[in-house]
């Protein structure tokens, strides 16, 4: 039987996913981060994008989170999100609409303050069309 670690995925609105992994990717804030069973403690913050859980046998679980923290133990693995949705419940439509907002913001900042947020909208934007993009690629091969 392979090594496994436990991973909770906790948003604001709940708990997301409870359970037993192989691997575990996040996006980290200096990278993208591998983390397997008896990984050595690490705590750091997470940018928007996508957490992926390979359960074994072949199966691989997508998460989106819009950021957070990620505290990583020999044996536990926690993702305190900001947001998080299973990546199957993300809209297309609304994640595009979102992304045209935004660099329609960026285009025509006032302020600082202003082009920030919209920086970060249309992080959070490409972060969620790019894990609906992988999710398709995994169904389809």
């Amino acid at each position: 039987m392979a090594m496994t670690i436990h991973i909770d995925i906790v948003s604001a609105e709940g708990a997301i996913h409870s359970g037993l992994a192989e691997m575990v990717y996040a996006p980290a804030v200096m990278g993208e981060v591998g983390i397997a069973p008896r990984h050595t403690p690490l705590v750091t913050r997470l940018k928007p994008g996508e957490i992926r859980v390979d359960t074994g046998g072949g199966e691989m679980l997508h998460f989106y989170v819009s950021g957070g923290i990620l505290e990583i133990q020999p044996h536990v693995v926690t993702v305190l999100a900001d947001t998080a949705v299973r990546a199957r419940d993300l809209d297309e439509a609304s994640a595009a609409e979102a992304k045209r907002r935004a660099e329609d913001a960026l285009a025509g900042h006032q302020a600082d303050f202003e082009y920030a947020k919209a920086q970060a909208e249309l992080a959070e934007a490409v972060a969620q069309l790019r894990a609906i993009e992988r999710l398709r690629k995994t169904k389809s091969g």
